[in-house]
Protein backbone atom coordinates (compact mmCIF):
# COMPACT_ATOMS: atom_id res chain seq x y z
CA UNK A 1 0.00 0.00 0.00
CA UNK A 2 1.94 3.50 -0.99
CA UNK A 3 1.71 5.92 1.97
CA UNK A 4 1.58 8.72 -1.25
CA UNK A 5 -2.11 7.75 -2.02
CA UNK A 6 -3.59 7.34 1.27
CA UNK A 7 -4.41 9.71 4.77
CA UNK A 8 -1.82 9.47 7.44
CA UNK A 9 -0.95 6.29 8.69
CA UNK A 10 -1.86 7.31 12.28
CA UNK A 11 -5.09 8.23 11.41
CA UNK A 12 -5.52 4.93 9.68
CA UNK A 13 -4.60 2.68 12.25
CA UNK A 14 -6.39 4.24 15.43
CA UNK A 15 -9.73 3.85 12.90
CA UNK A 16 -8.74 -0.16 12.09
CA UNK A 17 -7.90 -0.07 15.70
CA UNK A 18 -11.43 0.71 16.36
CA UNK A 19 -12.95 -1.44 13.53
CA UNK A 20 -11.23 -4.92 15.42
CA UNK A 21 -12.71 -3.31 18.73
CA UNK A 22 -15.74 -3.11 17.50
CA UNK A 23 -15.70 -6.60 15.60
CA UNK A 24 -13.85 -8.04 19.30
CA UNK A 25 -17.49 -6.61 20.67
CA UNK A 26 -20.14 -7.81 18.41
CA UNK A 27 -20.00 -5.53 15.65
CA UNK A 28 -20.11 -6.22 12.19
CA UNK A 29 -17.15 -4.80 9.80
CA UNK A 30 -19.82 -3.51 7.50
CA UNK A 31 -21.24 -1.71 10.49
CA UNK A 32 -17.95 -0.05 11.54
CA UNK A 33 -17.24 0.45 8.35
CA UNK A 34 -20.25 2.78 7.78
CA UNK A 35 -19.29 4.96 10.81
CA UNK A 36 -15.89 5.57 9.37
CA UNK A 37 -14.85 8.90 8.04
CA UNK A 38 -15.03 8.58 3.91
CA UNK A 39 -12.04 9.70 3.84
CA UNK A 40 -10.67 7.12 5.73
CA UNK A 41 -12.48 4.02 4.81
CA UNK A 42 -10.72 2.47 1.85
CA UNK A 43 -7.66 2.33 3.94
CA UNK A 44 -9.18 1.18 7.40
CA UNK A 45 -10.93 -1.49 5.29
CA UNK A 46 -7.42 -2.63 3.89
CA UNK A 47 -6.13 -2.45 7.07
CA UNK A 48 -8.74 -4.56 8.78
CA UNK A 49 -9.53 -7.04 6.65
CA UNK A 50 -5.49 -8.05 5.88
CA UNK A 51 -5.64 -8.03 10.51
CA UNK A 52 -8.96 -9.91 11.02
CA UNK A 53 -7.15 -12.79 8.65
CA UNK A 54 -4.59 -12.40 11.03
CA UNK A 55 -5.60 -11.79 14.47
CA UNK A 56 -5.39 -15.46 16.02
CA UNK A 57 -1.57 -14.62 15.23
CA UNK A 58 -1.77 -10.85 16.65
CA UNK A 59 -3.74 -12.22 19.78
CA UNK A 60 -0.98 -14.50 20.72
CA UNK A 61 2.03 -11.90 20.02
CA UNK A 62 0.24 -9.82 22.34
CA UNK A 63 -0.20 -12.23 25.24
CA UNK A 64 3.13 -12.49 24.92
CA UNK A 65 4.82 -9.73 24.92
CA UNK A 66 1.72 -7.88 26.89
CA UNK A 67 0.29 -10.94 29.83
CA UNK A 68 -2.09 -8.41 30.94
CA UNK A 69 -4.54 -7.58 28.42
CA UNK A 70 -4.96 -3.45 27.74
CA UNK A 71 -8.76 -2.73 29.51
CA UNK A 72 -8.78 -0.24 26.75
CA UNK A 73 -10.15 -2.52 23.99
CA UNK A 74 -8.79 0.18 20.86
CA UNK A 75 -5.32 0.20 22.59
CA UNK A 76 -5.22 -3.82 22.73
CA UNK A 77 -5.95 -3.52 19.01
CA UNK A 78 -3.68 -0.81 18.06
CA UNK A 79 -1.08 -2.82 19.76
CA UNK A 80 -2.34 -5.91 17.47
CA UNK A 81 -2.99 -4.34 14.70
CA UNK A 82 1.05 -2.83 14.56
CA UNK A 83 2.29 -5.92 15.24
CA UNK A 84 1.17 -7.42 12.07
CA UNK A 85 2.27 -4.62 10.24
CA UNK A 86 5.84 -4.97 11.25
CA UNK A 87 5.77 -8.21 10.68
CA UNK A 88 4.72 -7.95 7.14
CA UNK A 89 7.46 -4.97 7.08
CA UNK A 90 10.23 -7.08 7.95
CA UNK A 91 9.44 -9.99 5.42
CA UNK A 92 9.27 -7.79 2.92
CA UNK A 93 12.83 -6.19 3.63
CA UNK A 94 13.96 -9.85 3.19
CA UNK A 95 11.94 -10.82 0.40
CA UNK A 96 10.12 -8.21 -1.87
CA UNK A 97 9.35 -10.27 -4.07
CA UNK A 98 6.94 -12.27 -2.46
CA UNK A 99 4.61 -9.34 -2.04
CA UNK A 100 4.89 -7.74 -5.76
CA UNK A 101 1.30 -9.58 -6.00
CA UNK A 102 -0.25 -9.03 -3.05
CA UNK A 103 -1.87 -5.26 -3.22
CA UNK A 104 -4.20 -6.00 -0.63
CA UNK A 105 -1.45 -6.28 1.76
CA UNK A 106 -0.31 -2.86 3.78
CA UNK A 107 3.23 -2.71 3.34
CA UNK A 108 5.19 -0.02 4.98
CA UNK A 109 8.72 0.49 6.57
CA UNK A 110 9.30 -0.61 10.31
CA UNK A 111 10.28 3.29 11.22
CA UNK A 112 6.96 4.13 9.51
CA UNK A 113 5.06 1.89 11.59
CA UNK A 114 6.51 2.44 14.66
CA UNK A 115 6.34 6.10 14.45
CA UNK A 116 2.73 6.16 13.24
CA UNK A 117 1.40 4.00 16.19
CA UNK A 118 2.98 5.68 18.83
CA UNK A 119 1.88 9.28 17.06
CA UNK A 120 -1.84 7.10 16.97
CA UNK A 121 -1.59 6.65 20.24
CA UNK A 122 -0.69 10.84 20.98
CA UNK A 123 -3.37 12.00 19.83
CA UNK A 124 -5.86 10.00 21.51
CA UNK A 125 -6.27 11.07 25.23
CA UNK A 126 -7.70 7.64 27.05
CA UNK A 127 -4.40 6.33 24.90
CA UNK A 128 -1.96 8.76 25.71
CA UNK A 129 -0.61 7.28 28.75
CA UNK A 130 0.30 4.11 27.17
CA UNK A 131 2.47 5.85 24.17
CA UNK A 132 5.92 4.62 25.66
CA UNK A 133 4.36 0.84 26.47
CA UNK A 134 3.52 0.60 22.14
CA UNK A 135 6.74 1.98 21.90
CA UNK A 136 8.57 -0.32 23.65
CA UNK A 137 5.94 -3.50 22.97
CA UNK A 138 7.00 -2.73 18.82
CA UNK A 139 10.93 -2.74 19.49
CA UNK A 140 10.96 -5.52 21.83
CA UNK A 141 8.80 -7.08 18.49
CA UNK A 142 11.65 -6.23 16.08
CA UNK A 143 14.54 -7.16 18.28
CA UNK A 144 12.95 -10.74 19.00
CA UNK A 145 10.53 -11.13 16.24
CA UNK A 146 11.97 -14.96 15.08
CA UNK A 147 11.70 -16.78 18.52
CA UNK A 148 8.03 -14.75 19.35
CA UNK A 149 7.03 -15.93 15.81
CA UNK A 150 8.24 -19.37 16.53
CA UNK A 151 6.59 -19.62 20.15
CA UNK A 152 3.10 -17.89 19.10
CA UNK A 153 2.95 -20.11 15.84
CA UNK A 154 2.86 -23.27 18.38
CA UNK A 155 -0.70 -22.72 19.20
CA UNK A 156 -3.53 -23.40 17.21
CA UNK A 157 -5.35 -19.78 17.11
CA UNK A 158 -2.02 -18.40 15.75
CA UNK A 159 -1.55 -20.68 12.95
CA UNK A 160 -4.93 -20.96 11.42
CA UNK A 161 -5.94 -17.39 12.74
CA UNK A 162 -9.88 -19.03 13.44
CA UNK A 163 -11.12 -19.48 16.74
CA UNK A 164 -10.48 -23.04 18.17
CA UNK A 165 -14.15 -24.37 18.38
CA UNK A 166 -14.07 -23.36 14.51
CA UNK A 167 -10.76 -25.57 14.11
CA UNK A 168 -12.30 -28.37 15.78
CA UNK A 169 -15.15 -28.85 13.83
CA UNK A 170 -13.50 -28.45 10.84
CA UNK A 171 -11.74 -30.99 11.78
CA UNK A 172 -13.96 -33.73 12.73
CA UNK A 173 -16.03 -33.08 9.42
CA UNK A 174 -13.37 -32.55 6.40
CA UNK A 175 -10.71 -34.88 7.76
CA UNK A 176 -9.01 -34.33 4.45
CA UNK A 177 -9.89 -31.02 3.64
CA UNK A 178 -9.57 -28.87 7.15
CA UNK A 179 -6.24 -27.71 6.96
CA UNK A 180 -6.95 -26.18 3.12
CA UNK A 181 -10.13 -24.80 4.13
CA UNK A 182 -8.88 -22.56 6.59
CA UNK A 183 -5.25 -21.84 4.38
CA UNK A 184 -8.22 -20.24 1.51
CA UNK A 185 -10.26 -18.26 4.21
CA UNK A 186 -6.89 -16.15 4.56
CA UNK A 187 -6.72 -15.24 0.91
CA UNK A 188 -8.44 -12.59 -0.42
CA UNK A 189 -10.72 -13.51 -2.75
CA UNK A 190 -11.06 -12.08 -6.17
CA UNK A 191 -13.43 -9.79 -7.99
CA UNK A 192 -15.63 -11.77 -9.94
CA UNK A 193 -18.53 -11.04 -12.20
CA UNK A 194 -21.64 -12.59 -13.20
CA UNK A 195 -22.29 -11.58 -16.66
CA UNK A 196 -25.86 -10.34 -17.38
CA UNK A 197 -26.64 -12.75 -20.92
CA UNK A 198 -29.87 -9.83 -21.25
CA UNK A 199 -27.07 -7.23 -22.37
CA UNK A 200 -23.82 -8.62 -22.50
CA UNK A 201 -21.99 -11.90 -23.71
CA UNK A 202 -18.77 -13.14 -21.79
CA UNK A 203 -16.88 -12.96 -25.12
CA UNK A 204 -17.93 -9.12 -25.39
CA UNK A 205 -16.97 -8.36 -21.83
CA UNK A 206 -13.77 -9.67 -21.73
CA UNK A 207 -12.91 -7.95 -25.21
CA UNK A 208 -13.79 -4.56 -22.90
CA UNK A 209 -11.77 -5.24 -19.97
CA UNK A 210 -8.81 -6.23 -21.62
CA UNK A 211 -9.09 -2.67 -23.84
CA UNK A 212 -9.04 -1.25 -20.85
CA UNK A 213 -6.80 -2.45 -19.04
CA UNK A 214 -8.24 -4.97 -16.90
CA UNK A 215 -7.43 -8.64 -17.50
CA UNK A 216 -9.82 -11.10 -16.51
CA UNK A 217 -10.52 -14.57 -17.39
CA UNK A 218 -13.61 -16.96 -17.42
CA UNK A 219 -14.06 -20.51 -15.70
CA UNK A 220 -16.89 -21.27 -17.76
CA UNK A 221 -20.56 -20.11 -17.36
CA UNK A 222 -21.86 -16.37 -17.00
CA UNK A 223 -18.44 -15.54 -14.63
CA UNK A 224 -16.02 -13.77 -14.96
CA UNK A 225 -12.55 -12.94 -12.79
CA UNK A 226 -10.82 -10.13 -12.44
CA UNK A 227 -6.97 -10.68 -12.31
CA UNK A 228 -6.70 -7.51 -9.75
CA UNK A 229 -9.70 -6.53 -7.85
CA UNK A 230 -10.76 -2.75 -8.53
CA UNK A 231 -14.00 -0.34 -7.41
CA UNK A 232 -16.64 -1.79 -8.75
CA UNK A 233 -17.55 2.16 -10.33
CA UNK A 234 -14.44 1.98 -12.42
CA UNK A 235 -15.02 -1.18 -14.16
CA UNK A 236 -15.93 -0.71 -17.80
CA UNK A 237 -19.84 -0.56 -18.31
CA UNK A 238 -21.44 -1.24 -14.68
CA UNK A 239 -23.76 1.64 -15.22
CA UNK A 240 -24.89 -0.10 -18.65
CA UNK A 241 -25.78 -3.38 -16.33
CA UNK A 242 -23.74 -5.57 -18.42
CA UNK A 243 -22.45 -7.06 -15.32
CA UNK A 244 -22.86 -8.11 -11.18
CA UNK A 245 -20.44 -8.97 -8.69
CA UNK A 246 -20.70 -12.19 -7.28
CA UNK A 247 -18.82 -15.21 -6.39
CA UNK A 248 -18.64 -18.58 -8.42
CA UNK A 249 -20.36 -20.53 -6.16
CA UNK A 250 -22.94 -18.14 -5.06
CA UNK A 251 -23.44 -18.28 -9.20
CA UNK A 252 -24.56 -21.82 -8.93
CA UNK A 253 -27.98 -20.81 -7.33
CA UNK A 254 -29.49 -18.95 -10.65
CA UNK A 255 -28.39 -22.30 -12.78
CA UNK A 256 -29.66 -25.02 -10.42
CA UNK A 257 -33.04 -24.28 -9.80
CA UNK A 258 -35.22 -25.24 -12.62
CA UNK A 259 -37.01 -21.87 -14.13
CA UNK A 260 -38.61 -21.15 -17.92
CA UNK A 261 -40.51 -18.36 -19.05
CA UNK A 262 -44.03 -17.54 -17.29
CA UNK A 263 -43.31 -19.53 -13.82
CA UNK A 264 -44.76 -17.79 -10.42
CA UNK A 265 -40.93 -17.51 -8.56
CA UNK A 266 -40.34 -16.67 -4.95
CA UNK A 267 -36.90 -15.43 -3.67
CA UNK A 268 -37.03 -16.01 -0.27
CA UNK A 269 -34.10 -14.01 1.87
CA UNK A 270 -33.60 -12.36 -1.48
CA UNK A 271 -31.44 -9.31 -0.21
CA UNK A 272 -28.78 -8.03 -1.44
CA UNK A 273 -30.52 -9.35 -4.94
CA UNK A 274 -27.91 -11.24 -6.82
CA UNK A 275 -29.61 -14.20 -7.08
CA UNK A 276 -33.00 -12.52 -7.96
CA UNK A 277 -31.02 -10.64 -10.59
CA UNK A 278 -29.51 -13.64 -11.88
CA UNK A 279 -33.11 -15.56 -12.00
CA UNK A 280 -34.60 -13.06 -13.45
CA UNK A 281 -31.88 -13.08 -16.38
CA UNK A 282 -32.20 -16.38 -17.08
CA UNK A 283 -36.23 -16.24 -17.48
CA UNK A 284 -39.59 -13.93 -18.17
CA UNK A 285 -41.05 -14.43 -14.98
CA UNK A 286 -43.33 -13.47 -11.95
CA UNK A 287 -40.84 -13.22 -9.35
CA UNK A 288 -42.04 -12.39 -5.83
CA UNK A 289 -38.51 -11.15 -3.46
CA UNK A 290 -38.79 -11.23 -0.05
CA UNK A 291 -36.78 -9.98 2.93
CA UNK A 292 -36.65 -9.62 6.44
CA UNK A 293 -34.29 -6.24 6.05
CA UNK A 294 -36.32 -3.31 3.92
CA UNK A 295 -33.70 -1.30 4.11
CA UNK A 296 -31.58 -3.90 2.17
CA UNK A 297 -34.46 -4.47 -0.01
CA UNK A 298 -33.81 -1.03 -1.48
CA UNK A 299 -30.38 -2.42 -2.89
CA UNK A 300 -32.71 -5.25 -4.63
CA UNK A 301 -34.27 -2.62 -6.27
CA UNK A 302 -31.56 -0.74 -7.51
CA UNK A 303 -29.46 -3.62 -8.66
CA UNK A 304 -32.34 -4.42 -10.77
CA UNK A 305 -33.21 -1.23 -12.39
CA UNK A 306 -29.35 -1.08 -12.95
CA UNK A 307 -29.87 -4.21 -14.77
CA UNK A 308 -32.92 -3.45 -16.88
CA UNK A 309 -34.99 -6.33 -14.71
CA UNK A 310 -37.44 -4.19 -12.81
CA UNK A 311 -41.27 -3.96 -14.00
CA UNK A 312 -44.38 -4.58 -12.73
CA UNK A 313 -43.69 -8.89 -13.15
CA UNK A 314 -41.25 -8.25 -9.86
CA UNK A 315 -42.61 -7.69 -6.47
CA UNK A 316 -40.55 -6.99 -3.91
CA UNK A 317 -41.72 -7.16 0.27
CA UNK A 318 -40.31 -6.59 3.51
CA UNK A 319 -41.54 -9.72 5.55
CA UNK A 320 -40.22 -12.98 7.73
CA UNK A 321 -40.22 -15.86 5.40
CA UNK A 322 -42.32 -17.83 8.23
CA UNK A 323 -44.62 -15.32 8.59
CA UNK A 324 -46.83 -16.57 5.95
CA UNK A 325 -50.09 -14.29 7.32
CA UNK A 326 -47.67 -11.11 6.47
CA UNK A 327 -46.72 -11.74 2.68
CA UNK A 328 -48.24 -14.80 1.43
CA UNK A 329 -51.57 -14.26 -0.87
CA UNK A 330 -52.15 -18.11 -1.13
CA UNK A 331 -51.39 -18.32 -4.79
CA UNK A 332 -48.71 -21.32 -5.15
CA UNK A 333 -45.17 -20.76 -6.44
CA UNK A 334 -43.93 -23.01 -9.11
CA UNK A 335 -40.63 -22.67 -7.79
CA UNK A 336 -38.26 -21.08 -4.54
CA UNK A 337 -35.28 -20.21 -3.96
CA UNK A 338 -34.24 -20.73 -0.42
CA UNK A 339 -31.38 -18.65 0.60
CA UNK A 340 -31.59 -18.82 4.19
CA UNK A 341 -29.95 -17.07 6.93
CA UNK A 342 -27.04 -19.11 8.60
CA UNK A 343 -23.47 -18.70 10.14
CA UNK A 344 -22.55 -17.75 6.82
CA UNK A 345 -19.36 -20.05 7.42
CA UNK A 346 -18.57 -20.40 3.74
CA UNK A 347 -17.68 -16.68 2.61
CA UNK A 348 -15.29 -16.00 5.80
CA UNK A 349 -12.46 -15.28 3.02
CA UNK A 350 -14.72 -12.20 2.04
CA UNK A 351 -15.65 -11.52 5.34
CA UNK A 352 -12.82 -12.18 7.70
CA UNK A 353 -14.66 -10.52 11.24
CA UNK A 354 -17.52 -13.46 10.44
CA UNK A 355 -15.22 -15.98 12.43
CA UNK A 356 -14.12 -14.26 14.73
CA UNK A 357 -18.18 -12.64 15.59
CA UNK A 358 -20.01 -16.03 15.71
CA UNK A 359 -20.18 -18.51 18.60
CA UNK A 360 -20.29 -22.15 18.50
CA UNK A 361 -23.75 -22.01 20.00
CA UNK A 362 -25.04 -19.88 16.87
CA UNK A 363 -24.89 -23.16 15.08
CA UNK A 364 -27.68 -24.75 16.50
CA UNK A 365 -29.61 -21.54 16.93
CA UNK A 366 -29.68 -20.33 13.10
CA UNK A 367 -30.42 -24.48 11.89
CA UNK A 368 -33.74 -23.84 14.48
CA UNK A 369 -34.65 -21.11 12.39
CA UNK A 370 -33.51 -22.39 9.24
CA UNK A 371 -36.14 -25.21 9.74
CA UNK A 372 -38.74 -22.79 10.71
CA UNK A 373 -38.50 -21.31 7.75
CA UNK A 374 -38.49 -24.03 5.21
CA UNK A 375 -41.58 -25.59 6.48
CA UNK A 376 -43.30 -22.55 5.94
CA UNK A 377 -41.90 -22.21 2.61
CA UNK A 378 -42.68 -25.96 1.76
CA UNK A 379 -46.37 -25.09 2.43
CA UNK A 380 -46.28 -22.17 -0.24
CA UNK A 381 -44.99 -24.36 -2.79
CA UNK A 382 -46.77 -26.39 -5.63
CA UNK A 383 -47.35 -30.13 -6.16
CA UNK A 384 -44.35 -30.80 -8.59
CA UNK A 385 -42.96 -27.38 -7.82
CA UNK A 386 -39.20 -27.09 -7.23
CA UNK A 387 -37.55 -25.55 -4.48
CA UNK A 388 -33.83 -25.18 -3.89
CA UNK A 389 -31.85 -24.75 -0.28
CA UNK A 390 -29.03 -22.31 -0.29
CA UNK A 391 -26.72 -21.94 2.90
CA UNK A 392 -23.37 -20.29 2.60
CA UNK A 393 -21.96 -22.50 5.15
CA UNK A 394 -19.67 -25.45 5.67
CA UNK A 395 -20.95 -26.79 8.83
CA UNK A 396 -23.44 -29.71 8.43
CA UNK A 397 -25.83 -28.99 10.49
CA UNK A 398 -26.97 -25.93 8.26
CA UNK A 399 -26.42 -28.35 5.43
CA UNK A 400 -26.45 -31.97 5.18
CA UNK A 401 -28.19 -32.46 8.35
CA UNK A 402 -30.39 -30.43 7.73
CA UNK A 403 -31.72 -31.93 4.71
CA UNK A 404 -31.72 -35.07 6.13
CA UNK A 405 -34.00 -33.57 8.91
CA UNK A 406 -36.22 -32.09 6.21
CA UNK A 407 -36.68 -35.14 4.27
CA UNK A 408 -37.58 -37.55 7.31
CA UNK A 409 -40.51 -34.47 8.30
CA UNK A 410 -41.81 -34.44 4.43
CA UNK A 411 -42.55 -37.55 3.15
CA UNK A 412 -43.50 -35.70 -0.12
CA UNK A 413 -40.08 -33.78 -1.18
CA UNK A 414 -37.69 -35.58 -3.36
CA UNK A 415 -34.10 -34.43 -3.36
CA UNK A 416 -33.36 -34.32 -7.03
CA UNK A 417 -30.00 -35.63 -8.42
CA UNK A 418 -28.63 -32.43 -10.11
CA UNK A 419 -28.04 -30.76 -6.41
CA UNK A 420 -23.87 -30.33 -5.92
CA UNK A 421 -24.89 -30.76 -2.09
CA UNK A 422 -21.49 -29.24 -0.22
CA UNK A 423 -19.45 -26.86 -2.24
CA UNK A 424 -16.14 -26.46 -0.05
CA UNK A 425 -14.41 -22.96 -0.83
CA UNK A 426 -11.46 -23.71 -2.94
CA UNK A 427 -9.01 -21.02 -4.46
CA UNK A 428 -10.07 -19.26 -8.61
CA UNK A 429 -7.35 -20.35 -11.13
CA UNK A 430 -7.62 -20.64 -14.98
CA UNK A 431 -7.44 -24.41 -14.71
CA UNK A 432 -10.45 -24.71 -11.58
CA UNK A 433 -13.62 -22.72 -10.71
CA UNK A 434 -13.23 -21.94 -7.59
CA UNK A 435 -15.55 -19.93 -4.74
CA UNK A 436 -16.72 -19.46 -1.59
CA UNK A 437 -18.34 -22.31 0.73
CA UNK A 438 -22.16 -23.21 -0.04
CA UNK A 439 -24.46 -26.03 0.64
CA UNK A 440 -27.53 -26.67 -2.08
CA UNK A 441 -29.85 -29.05 -2.37
CA UNK A 442 -32.85 -29.50 -5.05
CA UNK A 443 -36.54 -30.76 -3.93
CA UNK A 444 -39.38 -31.62 -6.02
CA UNK A 445 -43.13 -31.85 -4.12
CA UNK A 446 -44.50 -35.32 -5.31
CA UNK A 447 -48.06 -35.80 -5.92
CA UNK A 448 -49.79 -37.80 -3.57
Amino acid sequence: MSTATQPALAHVLLASAHHIHGVLNGASLTDCLAQTTPSLRAAAQAHSFYSLRHLGLAQELRRLLVPRQPKDGVLDALIMQSLLLVDVAVRVQADRDAFADRPETPVYSVHTIVDQAVEAAQSQRALRPFKNLLNAVLRRFIRERTELLEQALKKPVAQWNHPSWWIQRLKKTYPNDWQRILQVANIPAPLTLRVNQRRCSVTRLLALLEQAGMPAWSPGHDTVVLEQARPVQQIPAFDLGWWSVQDSSAQMAGRLLPVVDGMRVLDACAAPGGKTAHLLERADLELLALDADAKRLDRVAENLQRLGLDGPHVQIKAALAQDLDAWWDGKPFDAILADVPCTAAGIVRRHPDIRWLRRESDIQATAQLQRHILAALWSTLKPTGYLLYVTCSIFPEEGQKQLEHFLSQHADAVLLPESPLQVLPNLETREQVGGDGFFYALLQKCTQ
